[in-house]
């Protein structure tokens, strides 16, 4: 005799809500991954950027977050309140409004990633999202002109909508610093500003291998567009790098791989010098000359723009100036009073 088939079962609700639960979980591990996959590196590198600013804040609260960029988990625990904490941080810590919101962008993105997976809940992201960024020209003055009184900067780690142009006066001022450690220090820090067009992430990141001083020569890795590049040293900055070598960093104890060191309130070097220190530095030595809010892109900007005026080929102003297209070094190149000034038609 036959056995009759049994009818097929579905599975009963208990086990659907366990599949479902586990598929839920797996996609949610995932969530930062798929977000991540299709952005560019330099994206992915500012967002890497902000992630890690805010931790630094979240440091300070005595909390110890995970890996932001990459772990839903990490988000465990993050309200609208440290949220809005964190940008007014940033403000405090003179970041200009523009980098401040680009800061809150990013970190409200990687919050819906959370709540997406599950890890920050729902009712949270109603008050996260009234965390607003000061948009409007109007506010955005109101608080530079407030922070201008309480004297916290109102640019770092941003680019000001006119950058100054120095004069070669006020140049040669900058590079002209006191004989002492410090000095020392700072005539190569103003060097690889105004003679190199370095950027203030690059300077901070150079580490004392990187420079030849027989060659005269230096090595520097370029973030932007991900290459190490070799610039041939101008001669104030080969004189600058040669005394504070060896006159300085050679004799500091225990000194750090960085190029750049670090200096107490005495002027004693130690330590290495950090993105936020050169900043405050650069606009404590503009202000020695009356540049009172001089920051490294105003030095970054002379030099491109002097560079341009010299005729430096576009191509190779690009090159120079680290960048990955043209539209950026195509902003230093000044109209001609003639517009078509140089044009001709003739095969010949």
């Amino acid at each position: 005799m036959t056995d009759t088939p049994r009818p097929l079962m579905l599975p009963n609700m208990d086990l659907r809500e366990t599949v479902g639960q586990a598929a839920n979980q797996a996609a949610a591990a995932g969530v930062f991954y798929d977000y991540r996959l299709t952005l560019a590196q330099n994206t992915l590198r500012r967002h890497r950027a902000a992630l890690e600013l805010f931790a630094e804040y979240l440091g300070e609260k005595g909390l110890r977050p995970g890996h932001l960029h990459d772990d839903p988990s990490a988000w465990r625990g993050i309200t609208w309140g440290l949220i809005d904490g964190y940008y007014k941080w940033l403000l405090l810590q003179g970041y200009s409004v523009g980098s401040a919101n680009v800061n809150l962008s990013t970190i409200k993105t990687y919050a819906r990633l959370a709540i997406k997976a599950g890890i920050i809940e729902p009712a949270e992201s109603q008050l996260i999202e009234t965390v607003r960024a000061r948009s409007r020209r109007r506010d955005r003055q109101r608080i530079d002109e407030q922070r201008r009184k309480e004297d916290i900067p109102t640019r770092i780690g941003a680019k000001k909508a006119e950058p100054l142009l120095l004069t070669a006066a006020q140049a040669a001022e900058l590079k002209d610093q006191p004989d002492s450690p410090q000095g020392r220090r700072d005539r190569l820090l103003m060097c690889l500003f105004l003679d190199h067009g370095l950027r203030v992430g690059e300077v901070a990141g150079l580490q004392t291998a990187d420079i030849d001083l027989t060659g005269g020569i230096l090595s520097v890795y370029r973030p932007k567009v991900d290459r190490r590049q070799i610039h041939r040293l101008s001669s104030d900055t080969l004189l600058a790098a040669e005394r504070y070598l060896s006159l300085d960093k050679m004799s500091i104890r225990n000194p750090s791989p960085a190029l750049l060191a670090g200096s107490t309130k005495n002027g004693l070097l130690q330590g290495s010098l950090s993105i936020r220190a050169i900043f405050n530095r650069v606009r404590f030595l503009g202000r020695q000359i009356g540049l009172p809010d001089l920051s490294p892109h105003d030095c970054r900007h002379t030099w491109a723009t002097l560079a341009s005026r010299a005729h430096t080929p576009l191509e190779r102003l690009m090159d120079a100036g680290g960048w990955a297209s043209y539209a950026m070094p195509l902003r230093y190149i000044e109209s001609n009073e003639i517009a078509n000034e140089g044009v001709s038609l003739d095969e010949n």
